[in-house]
């Protein structure tokens, strides 16, 4: 299923999101503009999980460099597909969360899902000497928030029925929670070794869901209990 657009306007504009966009394109392009130096470029500013493994370990890798790759990763992209469609969930959900959580906490909460989902990928590849690079982590963070946020709101996807495609407008709690299945599904086969995972970071989606969802919640929580308005 892809979604398209969602039937939920946002009550403000969504600066943040927008600006994060714009950055993550800006970053791409200087990526193109690399030539033959983007290997390297990928593996000094992605984050290599072995390195940080070594790095606390006491190696003579520094520290403060392969921690700050943590950071710097959720801005690189790895290719065109990559790039568009992580944008693309971002541009479909990120404006009613930043619009939910105001432009300061919905920054602080997109980068916070960005560390949280790349350190639970370093936590089950942590001898990988592959670049885990991309902003999937964070927008999995934002899916999970909105999930929780907003699970009735109406979401136009297209959905695969046999050889053609069919417009079906779907709950996005239904869409966004097949979405976390087949991440979970596909996840779960990665750790045992199944082949086929082709190099995505699935258990980095996994993690900045949960996170996205549990923090949604909680904010939920909390500002029922000042007596605010509920977040849902």
């Amino acid at each position: 299923m892809i979604p398209i657009r969602d039937i939920n306007p946002s009550a403000s504009r969504p600066i943040v999101t927008r600006t994060l966009i714009a950055i993550n394109c800006a970053v791409f392009v200087y990526e193109l503009m690399l030539g033959s130096s983007l290997r390297g470029f990928m593996y000094e500013w992605g984050m290599v999980p072995a390195r940080l493994t070594m790095a606390l370990g006491g190696s003579d890798t520094a520290l403060g460099g392969a921690l700050g790759t943590v950071f710097t990763s959720m801005f690189l992209h790895g290719g065109w597909a990559h790039l568009i469609g992580n944008m693309w969930y971002l541009w479909i959900f990120g404006d009613n969360v930043e619009d939910r959580l105001g432009p300061a906490r919905y920054l602080l909460f997109y980068l916070t899902a960005g560390i949280v989902s790349a350190l639970v990928h370093y936590a089950s590849n942590r001898a990988s000497m592959v670049p885990t690079v991309g902003a999937s982590g964070a927008i999995a963070g934002v899916l999970g928030a909105y999930a929780v946020a907003f699970p009735r709101a109406r979401v136009v996807t297209l959905v695969p029925l046999v050889i053609f495609f069919q417009l079906v407008t779907l709950p996005a709690l239904l869409v966004l929670g097949l979405w976390f299945v087949f991440q979970l599904f596909t996840g779960t086969l990665a750790l045992a070794g199944t082949p086929g995972g082709g190099g995505v970071a699935w258990w980095a989606h996994i993690g900045g869901f949960v996170f996205g969802g549990v923090a949604m919640a909680f904010l939920n929580r909390h500002r029922y209990r000042r007596g605010g308005r509920r977040l849902a």
